[in-house]
C-alpha cells in the first residue's frame, strides 16, 4: 500500500522519538519478554493450530544434502540454494540471483503475492540460518506476511503436526512485487560500505565465528583460493550462533536475552551484517527485524567479496568491543513502506568505524598483526 510521503516522514518520526523514548528507560529495570515483531516467528504450536488457514503456504527450504525425506504436511519443497549463484565477473561465490529470478522461483512453486508463507529447515543445518536467506528474499521484495518456524521441522514434529513423504507439488503462479513495494536498502554492496566507512548511521556487524573475524581461521572463495585474514575495519562480532538457546534445539533466545546481546547498537540506525556467502548473515538479519531495528541490511556477498584478495578493500583484525545499554527495539513491522530509510545513495550513508581514525594500511599480503589495518589486497 503506497504511503503519501508527508505520511511516512510522521510515521518514522513516531518511531523514533519511540526509539529515543524507549532509550532513556534503559536501566531502570523494565523488561519485556515479547518480541517487537513477534509476528514474524512461528513455534511449532502456532503452525499445529494454524494449519488449515487459508493462504498459508509451508515452505520446506533443505537442499537434498539435508532433506531427510519428510516435510510437514501440505508443504512446499524450495531449496534456499537455488536463490544463490556464483557470478564470475564479480568473482563472488553465493551471490544473490537477483529479484527478477526469485520471483520467478517463488512463481514456479505456487507462492503468490497475498500468501501467508511459513519457511523452515532443520537443526542439522543451522536451525533457521537457511530458511532466514529466504525470509530476507521476501523481505527485500516487500512480502507482508512472512514466517520462520522456531526450530525448524524438528519443532513442528515435538508439536504433532503431521507431516508426509510426499511434498505439494502447486500449480506456478505468477510472482509480481511492484517496485514501489520492494526494499532495496536490504541489501548492500561493498562498494557501498567502503565509501562510507567512517558514518555513525551505519553499524557493522560480523556474524562468524570470532577466528574468522579476528584472521585466525582463513576462509576461501568459491575457486577455493585463500581470501584475506580479518574483518571490515570498525565492524562488531556477535557469531549468529549466539542467538540460540543452545545448540541442541537450536530455538531462538527470549528477547530480553538477545537485548542484552545486542546492547550497544542503536536500532533506529542501519545493522549492515555479513558473514561469508550471506547465509549466516541472513539469521542476523532475520534476528534484528524480528526486535525491531528498523534498518537491518544484508552485505549478501559478504567476506566473498571483501576479502577478496583482488579487490582493494582495507581490512582489520583488532577486535572493536560492542560496548553500550541494552537495546530498546522499534518495532516497525508495520511500516512497510522502506521509503522512510535513508537512501542508500544519500548524503547521510557511511559505516560506523571507531578504527577509522586510528592505524593505517599496512602493505603486504593478508598477514599482519591483530591491532589496525592490514593489507588491502593485492
Amino acid at each position: 500500500m503506497h504511503i503519501d510521503r508527508p505520511i511516512r516522514a510522521i510515521v518514522f518520526g513516531l518511531a523514533l522519538a519511540a526509539a529515543i523514548g524507549w532509550a532513556l528507560t534503559v536501566g531502570t529495570g523494565q523488561e519485556t519478554s515479547d518480541y517487537p515483531n513477534a509476528e514474524l516467528l512461528a513455534s511449532g504450536q502456532w503452525l499445529a493450530e494454524h494449519l488449515d488457514d487459508e493462504g498459508l503456504v509451508i515452505v520446506d527450504v533443505r537442499t537434498d544434502e539435508h532433506f531427510d525425506g519428510e516435510v510437514v504436511e501440505g508443504a512446499v519443497r524450495m531449496p534456499w540454494n537455488q536463490f544463490q549463484t556464483i557470478d564470475p565477473l564479480a568473482r563472488v561465490g553465493g551471490a544473490f540471483v537477483g529479484v527478477v529470478r526469485a520471483q520467478e522461483l517463488l512463481g514456479e512453486h505456487g507462492i503468490a503475492r497475498d500468501d501467508t508463507v511459513v519457511l523452515y529447515d532443520d537443526v542439522e543445518r543451522d536451525g533457521g540460518a537457511t530458511a532466514s536467506y529466504i525470509f530476507w528474499v521476501l523481505d527485500l521484495l516487500g512480502h507482508e506476511e512472512i514466517k520462520v518456524l522456531d526450530g525448524g521441522i524438528e519443532a513442528a514434529r515435538r508439536a504433532d503436526v503431521p507431516t508426509s513423504e510426499e511434498p505439494v507439488k502447486p500449480e506456478p503462479v505468477t510472482y509480481q512485487a511492484p517496485p514501489e513495494e520492494m526494499a532495496p536498502n536490504d541489501v548492500i554492496r561493498g562498494p557501498q560500505i567502503r565509501e562510507r566507512l567512517g558514518d555513525r548511521y551505519y553499524q557493522v556487524l560480523d556474524v562468524r565465528s570470532e577466528d574468522e573475524y579476528t584472521g585466525e581461521a582463513p576462509n576461501a572463495d568459491w575457486q577455493g583460493k585463500a581470501l584475506k585474514l580479518g574483518h571490515i575495519p570498525g565492524a562488531y562480532n556477535i557469531n549468529y550462533k549466539q542467538n540460540w538457546t543452545n545448540a541442541e534445539e537450536k530455538l531462538l533466545k527470549p528477547y530480553d536475552q538477545l537485548r542484552r546481546m545486542y546492547a550497544g547498537l542503536d536500532p533506529s540506525k542501519a545493522v549492515v551484517t555479513y558473514c561469508h556467502s550471506g547465509r549466516r548473515s541472513s539469521y542476523t538479519y532475520f534476528v534484528l527485524r524480528l526486535m525491531g531495528f528498523s534498518d537491518p541490511r544484508l552485505y549478501d556477498y559478504s567476506w566473498n567479496e571483501w576479502g577478496s584478495k583482488s579487490l582493494y578493500y582495507p581490512v582489520e583484525r583488532k577486535a572493536n568491543p560492542l560496548q553500550g545499554s541494552a537495546v530498546e527495539a522499534v518495532s516497525m513491522s508495520r511500516i512497510r513502506d522502506r521509503g522512510a530509510r535513508p537512501s542508500a545513495s544519500g548524503t547521510s550513508g557511511g559505516v560506523s568505524s571507531p578504527a577509522s581514525s586510528g592505524g593505517g594500511a599496512t602493505s603486504g599480503g593478508g598477514g599482519g598483526g591483530k591491532s589496525g589495518y592490514i593489507s588491502c589486497g593485492g
